[in-house]
């Protein structure tokens, strides 16, 4: 998992996102059990409770189930799951879209230019 973070959000925030990213890629597959959190927080080089924090919140998200003592897993809801992924595609459109818009594109020309690629 690439753990490099940036001054421009919270850390536990980019946390957050970079687990998303590994759950809705299949990096973490449904069903799956998530390291603890100190392992988590060693390999990111982070404080446990940063760590804590950004799974707490993929809990409320309901990305994670927590198991008590016997740690997290990553949701088998399959529509938990598309929710996310939906929402997660929807915002990286957003983003495009607005980097587009900067150069003067509308969304359609953005779309003419994307559906280019797949030439």
């Amino acid at each position: 998992m690439n753990w490099k973070f940036t001054g421009e959000r919270p850390v536990y925030q980019q946390i957050v996102a970079t687990i998303r990213a590994a759950i809705l890629t299949g990096e973490y597959p449904p069903g799956m059990k998530v390291p603890s959190v100190r392992d988590l927080a060693a390999q990111a080089q982070v404080n446990p409770n940063t760590m804590q924090r950004a799974l707490t919140e993929l809990e409320r998200e309901g990305l994670l189930v927590g198991g008590g003592t016997s740690g997290r897993t990553v949701t088998s809801q399959e529509e938990v799951l598309s929710a996310a992924r939906d929402m997660a595609l929807n915002e990286l459109a957003k983003e495009c879209a607005e980097k587009f818009m900067v150069f003067g594109l509308t969304p359609k020309q953005a779309a003419e230019l994307l559906n280019a690629l797949d030439e």
